[in-house]
């Protein structure tokens, strides 16, 4: 079965490689995850350059701004929040603030069930339940592709979504495949 993974992915990539524009536009902005690392900068003060790591409660503190909610933000709005908290420090404008994500540590998910290679994982970019199971060694012997199962929190709910990978596996690819993309904390289950 492993074999017949890696004999499809090079056939997705002659799929899609028609597609590689339009694919481009469906990737979406990293939102910040606790235990992410961020480096931020404020121009021409050093004393303010620092780099920090995200809380499990989503937050970080910063000299002379306090505590930053971080969670599910976008950079550029990290970048604000410092920014708002440093004007009450200048007597003119605030100098440019610069977020940047030093390591998405904090981007993590899981896959069990069926697979050689059962654990948590940590991607340096986003990854569709397909490469989730690619990660966790491909499926094993048996496995029920067709229901394979993502458990999603959402608020105070967990969500389920069902994935058919049997047809991609086989090659059997239609022009506008839809591999749901993993978030943070999901958990893949291949029974």
């Amino acid at each position: 079965m492993l074999a017949l993974l890696v004999a499809v992915q090079p056939a997705l990539a002659q799929t899609n490689a028609t597609q590689a524009p339009r694919a481009a536009q469906k990737l979406r902005d990293y939102r910040i995850n606790p235990g992410d690392e961020l480096e931020i900068y404020v121009w021409g003060e050093e004393r303010l350059q620092r780099s920090v790591k995200v809380l499990p409660d989503g937050t970080f503190s910063y000299p002379l701004v306090g505590r930053v909610e971080a969670a599910g933000l976008l950079p550029v709005d990290i970048e604000k929040a410092v920014t708002a908290g440093l004007r009450g420090q200048y007597r003119d404008q605030v100098p440019q603030v610069t977020v940047s994500v030093r390591a998405t540590a904090g981007m993590q998910f899981s896959v069990a069930g069926k697979v050689r290679a059962q654990g948590t994982f940590t991607p340096t970019r986003y990854v569709n339940v397909l490469e989730a199971i690619g990660m966790a060694g491909g499926p094993a012997d048996f496995a029920d592709l067709n229901n394979v199962t993502i458990l999603r929190k959402q608020g105070d709910r967990l969500v389920s979504v069902r994935v058919r990978l049997n047809d991609v596996l086989k090659g059997n690819v239609r022009d506008n495949v839809d591999l749901p993309q993993i978030e943070t904390g999901d958990t893949v289950i291949v029974p």
